[in-house]
């Protein structure tokens, strides 16, 4: 899994560009909280690019860019949490889940029926 971070709010109009041409996660993680790395790691050992070679990953430290978290939610109409994954598609959040409820099986499954 290659993370591209995501620090400031002039990407964010980037990345939901880019989400226009191919699904982008962003996983908003908290440095200080250990289910948020637990969940990380899950993510990470899970991603095995199968169903997943064509979605690129975003890594948000909410903790150092707080404002960008806070403006990823306003934008995609989310309620913030940590850690939190979102897949967005066409430049709108079509997956959304916390802690252990993250799931790249799920993940899949809206990038699969996204191209169906």
């Amino acid at each position: 899994m290659n993370w591209h971070p995501l620090n400031n709010t002039e990407q964010l109009d980037l990345v939901l560009e880019e989400s226009k041409h191919t699904p982008v996660v962003i996983f908003k993680h908290s440095t200080r909280c250990s289910i948020s790395s637990t969940a990380k790691s899950r993510l990470e050992r899970q991603w095995d690019g199968k169903g997943l070679d064509h979605v690129k990953p975003y890594y948000l430290d909410l903790i150092a860019y707080r404002p960008v978290s806070n403006e990823v939610a306003d934008v995609l109409d989310v309620q913030h949490e940590s850690p939190q994954l979102l897949l967005v598609q066409d430049g709108v959040c079509t997956y959304n889940a916390s802690h252990m409820s993250i799931s790249v099986d799920e993940l899949k499954k809206k990038v699969a029926a996204a191209n169906a």
